[in-house]
């Protein structure tokens, strides 16, 4: 099978090696175009073009991918499939309707829950006990297509978004592999996405990661762990930034009233913060303008007596 593969980040990068690995004939890769990065707004080029130019294959990164000229491009090229895995942009029925197998899309969900943009973190964000990826056949609506194949794990307890990121990454390439094994052989059924249980997981935002402490300890580490590594989650302490890295919920299920939520507890090296209800310990964090370090690192040099949501 001829194959035309679009992905821009990392969690494509697996499906696309998975297919080379495999010996399919990827004619070429399409990813979003370079974006500036860093202070010299220096252009970086995405991650599924880096793996693509390694594994000698054609690169195509065209502006919008309804693009006239992009679409006839591939309509030369005549793939048997296109696969897509995080490509990042919606795509028209003039190309989803070029390939004979019609266009795959890897997505990070056990749909159709968590359809959108960042599946995964929301996964452990909202504290799922399972996480999976699906493949589907790909339509004009946002991740609405039919379901080819579907692989689950569980979520661990102290699962991250980036480690769970990576596990999905990896399923996925193992998962698109076999479904296009099966589609060539005839032996797959697309099933409809079911009504029930639809939801939508959103854009991440760096504000996402502002810790309300009137929450309970259990949904801060939730969200602690689902926003790292990026974008991360933060709080204030006396009108400066502290970035957290890890935590854990402590053994208690106290209820504080509100003022008293943010209030620190330093007992042993370890810091201890009131929440809504329950106490989480943060292990590891990160002052503004200092390097990331250990609670205890953190002691040896800082005072800390309550985190705010506010700034000032």
């Amino acid at each position: 099978m001829k194959v035309v593969f679009m992905g821009t980040p990392d969690f494509a990068v697996a499906s696309l090696e998975a297919l080379y690995k495999a010996g399919y004939e990827i004619i070429a890769a399409v990813s979003q175009p370079d974006k500036p990065v860093g202070r010299h707004a220096e252009l970086k080029p995405t991650a599924v073009k880096q793996k693509a130019t390694e594994l000698g294959i054609p690169v195509l990164q065209p502006e919008k991918a309804s693009d006239p000229e992009f679409i006839a491009h591939i309509k030369e090229l005549a793939p048997d499939v296109i696969v897509v895995a995080a490509y990042g942009k919606i795509l028209k029925k003039e190309l989803l309707d070029i390939p004979k197998y019609g266009c795959i899309n890897v997505h990070g969900s056990l749909l159709p829950r968590w359809r959108g943009a960042a599946p995964i973190q929301w996964a452990v964000i909202e504290g799922d006990k399972e996480a999976g990826v699906t493949t589907m056949l790909m339509e004009e609506g946002l991740d609405t297509g039919d379901m080819l194949m579907m692989s689950k794990i569980p979520v661990l307890p102290n699962e991250t978004g980036g480690s769970l990121f990576d596990k999905l990454a990896y399923l996925g390439g193992e998962l698109v592999v076999e479904t296009l094994r099966q589609m060539y052989n005839g032996e797959l059924l697309p099933v409809p996405q079911p009504e029930e249980g639809v939801t939508y997981a959103p854009m991440l935002k760096k504000e996402m990661g502002l810790i309300d402490w009137t929450q309970s300890a259990e949904t801060i580490d939730r969200l602690i762990r689902g926003l790292y590594p990026w974008p991360g989650t933060f709080t204030y302490s006396d009108g400066r930034m502290i970035k957290l890295h890890r935590a854990v919920v402590a053994e208690t299920d106290s209820t504080f009233n509100p003022e008293d939520c943010g209030n620190v507890l330093v007992f042993n090296n370890r810091i201890y913060i009131a929440c809504g209800k329950g106490t989480i310990e943060l292990t590891e964090l990160q002052p503004e303008g200092k390097k990331r370090m250990s609670a205890v690192d953190f002691l040896r040099g800082n005072t800390i007596t309550k985190l705010t949501s506010k700034k000032g």
